[in-house]
């Protein structure tokens, strides 16, 4: 299972160090309002699809608050069938939807889970709440 903060799911973007660090801020700036994961790694953690309305905490490095998001949307597709509009809204820079799968699918080789066309890929929409433990109130984590 996806660790809790309060009655919180947590949403740890990329892996720990310089990724998680600049996707955090690319939320936390409003320019990253959609991720992407592999559909397999929900069932290997034991965890149901994210809902819309659901709300995340955003974690750093030491799984400590970063901020919280709302999930918008949801949606699981084929690898190759992800949508150059949900690509961009992934705000990381990519020019174009062969240069974002060809980086996704870079990603996911490099953590020993490589993809390919029929790879069943989870496209969330995300909307920032409130970014920073000090900006975040109680309601915010469920409690």
């Amino acid at each position: 299972m996806w660790p809790r903060i309060g009655e919180l799911r947590t949403l740890a973007l990329g892996t720990p160090g310089e990724l998680r660090t600049t996707l955090n801020t690319l939320v936390l700036s409003g320019v990253k309002t959609a991720t992407a994961g592999r559909l397999a790694e929900y069932a290997e953690e034991c965890e149901e699809l994210e809902r819309v309305g659901e709300r995340l905490v955003l974690v750093d490095d030491d799984d400590a608050l970063a901020g919280v998001v709302e999930i918008t949307g949801v949606e699981v597709v084929r690898f190759g069938d992800v949508p150059w509009e949900f690509a961009r809204a992934e705000g990381e820079g990519d020019r174009s939807i062969e240069e974002w799968r060809a980086g996704h699918a870079a990603y996911w080789a490099r953590l020993g889970t490589p993809v390919d066309d029929d790879t069943p890929i989870v496209c969330l929409r995300l909307r920032l709440i409130s970014g920073g433990a000090g900006g975040v109130a109680s309601g915010d984590l469920g409690t």
